[in-house]
């Protein structure tokens, strides 16, 4: 195993500096033994991570400044300062400030994941209010991604080790969610869980579960038609290429287990796969970004401003994204490598076995 793959570059974006991101990188990154696993670098200032560090006396938390993301150093979580001034830091209030530096720090890290100076990205959470500007005029990470990485679609797709769940409809007003249930966009998200699926979870035959818009999954048109006219013509034609099953009730279906017989399952709209994601993940769960040419995780949570500066933020599901980003690269390398000249592994093995039966023939 090559030491890129047994150490990829993961960057860290610092969130909303008046929010928990700074103390979950710190929280996460405090324990040395994670340094074998990746490379942590972090998009911040050292000034900004030294005003939550010295609230964090029981973490041992350091760090070395590099200017250049082609000589970071292995041994050590790294920082990459990309700003140098002094900022106003007001854990729990909701800033301009607190925006702006977010943003600094999100575009200098999807640059270095475009240009494949990291090998992926692990984001703090952001406020969605203040971060808006000229630059960012997105309803949060994932549509922000999609634009910067030029992609036609991606999935919002939440996981833990008992379930995944991915979204048609992401941060979008409930009343508008039924106008974006369409047949090609139900295919296109299944067509991308599918792959995610295969290509970074390592699933060869994945099954998918598609729930129902309405409630008991319409009862044959009784309540509502969109499973009869939409939902139910997308499953068939994806069937083509793809096992996939539905629509089911999403009640029954998260409250019986059936969860548990799928390797994903595709949700309408957000609070429909992630109420029951969150009762269910045990606490483990994380966000990811199906579709980029780049890996890119996140806790399921957000900037909690109520508990900001005050040593209570949990970092577990920081942790779980950290690991879930390593082993997302793993997987990526090792199925690039499974299809990399099929032809030639082919022939190799012919002329192995050809070669296996004639030493056969000689020993016989």
């Amino acid at each position: 195993m090559s030491n890129e793959l047994q150490k990829p570059v993961i960057g860290f974006t610092c969130g909303d500096l008046n929010g928990i991101g700074i103390e979950l990188i710190i929280k996460s990154l405090s324990d040395n033994r994670i340094l074998e696993f990746c490379t942590p670098v972090i998009f911040c200032s050292n000034k900004s991570l030294n005003f939550y560090r010295k609230g964090l006396p029981d973490y041992n938390f350091n760090y070395s400044n590099v200017k250049e993301l082609n000589r970071l150093n292995p041994k050590q979580v790294n920082v990459f300062n990309c700003w140098e001034e002094e900022v106003a830091i007001t854990p729990g209030q909701l800033t301009e400030t607190g925006g702006k530096y977010a943003l600094i720090s999100l575009q200098e890290a999807t640059k270095a994941l475009k240009e494949g100076l990291i090998q992926g990205l692990v984001t703090a959470p952001i406020h969605k209010k203040n971060i808006q500007s000229e630059a960012f005029q997105y309803s949060g990470h994932t549509p922000y991604l999609k634009d910067i990485f030029g992609v036609n679609d991606v999935v919002m797709l939440m996981v833990a080790s008992n379930m995944r769940v991915g979204l048609v409809t992401e941060h979008i007003p409930v009343a508008e969610i039924a106008k974006h249930i369409t047949k090609e966009n139900i295919i296109s998200k299944l067509k991308i869980i599918h792959s995610s699926l295969q290509k970074d979870f390592g699933v060869d035959k994945p099954r998918i579960a598609v729930l129902g818009l309405n409630p008991h999954a319409g009862d044959e048109g009784l309540i509502g038609n969109e499973e009869e006219t939409i939902i139910k013509p997308a499953i068939k034609e994806a069937k083509h290429s793809m096992m996939v099953f539905g629509p089911y009730s999403a009640d029954a279906f998260f409250a019986r287990g059936q969860f548990e017989k799928f390797d994903a399952v595709l949700a309408m709209y957000h609070d429909q796969g992630l109420i029951p994601f969150k009762s269910l993940a045990l606490g483990e769960g994380i966000n990811y970004t199906a579709g980029l040419p780049g890996i890119r995780t996140s806790p399921d949570h957000g900037t909690a401003f109520d508990i900001a500066g005050k040593d209570k933020a949990d970092h577990s599901s920081f942790l779980e994204a950290i690991f879930e980003c390593i082993e997302i690269s793993r997987k990526r390398f090792g199925y690039a490598q499974m299809r990399l000249n099929p032809l030639k592994k082919i022939s190799a093995r012919m002329i192995a076995n050809a070669v296996d039966e004639r030493i056969d023939e000689a020993e016989g």
